[in-house]
């Protein structure tokens, strides 16, 4: 009993961050079941009648479905990019000793203190120049390039927890460095690989700002580019517009319900080994 009240205030802090999370996106889901008129009326209660109409011509719009679509190619294609690229520098800054590996780690550190919105001027600039604009490579290879530093600060915690036996094993049976990080490392890194994944596809699916810089042609637009678009058509439809943003956040929250588990055990592996 004594256990139970100890950690009551606790249990207390999650549920209530929990309803700070839960509540908002209930709203949503029901009230878009809703029109305008009910929304005004009766803002919390359930819908009278129920009506499907929202969810169902959201889904029927092919907007909706090309930017998707566009959201699901330029997330992959980042999350691809930048944990392919990570996990050969962390690589390097774990295993191999060499003059300047710890400036090196700290550059990539000093990145996660650089905010995206200074750098978005230079960086329009710089993909006008390269003729980057409304090329889904301009936003892939930006997202990617600020999503190295966390990257590789995550992996090579987790690749310095592998005891150099392993790698001496390795070794003695004929693997070269690269054989070692493709055939034992990396398998051995798969919570790590995993929560860098999840981290990487969500905040690619969530970002705004680089694709409204990047992107002119509305071909493609991606789903938060599309959610603002929408919310100016439809700007007297409340209702409509909370089922376009449920239908929009279903993808993301499946996927983080999917990973979640290899997310947690990912950015826990790294402090509880070694």
């Amino acid at each position: 009993m004594t256990t139970k009240l100890k950690h009551l205030p606790l249990h207390l802090v999650a549920a209530l961050l929990g309803a700070f999370v839960a509540v908002p996106l209930i709203y949503a889901v029901v009230g878009g079941f809703k029109d305008t008129a009910q929304l005004s009326t009766n803002p919390f209660g359930l819908p009278d009648p129920w009506r499907t109409g929202n969810y169902t011509e959201v889904l029927a719009a092919p907007e909706f479905w090309r930017q998707l679509g566009n959201s699901v190619f330029i997330a992959l294609a980042t999350t691809l990019l930048v944990v392919g690229v990570s996990a050969l520098a962390s690589f390097v800054l774990a295993r191999f000793a060499f003059r300047g590996r710890e400036a090196i780690f700290t550059l990539f550190a000093v990145g996660l203190m650089f905010p995206f919105a200074v750098a978005i001027l230079p960086l329009f600039v710089l993909l006008r120049t390269f003729g980057l604009l409304d090329n889904p490579l301009g936003v892939i290879l930006a997202q990617a390039a600020f999503g190295l530093p966390m990257t590789i600060i995550i992996l090579r915690a987790f690749f310095r927890t592998i005891p150099n036996e392993v790698e001496e094993a390795a070794i003695f049976d004929g693997c070269g460095p690269f054989g070692f990080f493709w055939r034992i490392l990396l398998p051995m890194a798969r919570p790590a690989l995993a929560a860098v994944s999840v981290l990487a596809i969500v905040g690619s699916w969530n970002n705004f700002m680089l694709p409204l810089v990047v992107f002119t042609d509305q071909q493609w637009w991606t789903i938060p580019l599309g959610v603002q678009q929408f919310q100016g058509q439809y700007a007297s439809d409340t209702a409509r517009i909370l089922a376009y943003i449920v239908l929009a956040m279903v993808p993301a929250l499946a996927f983080y319900a999917v990973a979640e588990r290899h997310l947690v055990s990912g950015l826990t592996a790294g402090a509880t080994k070694g």
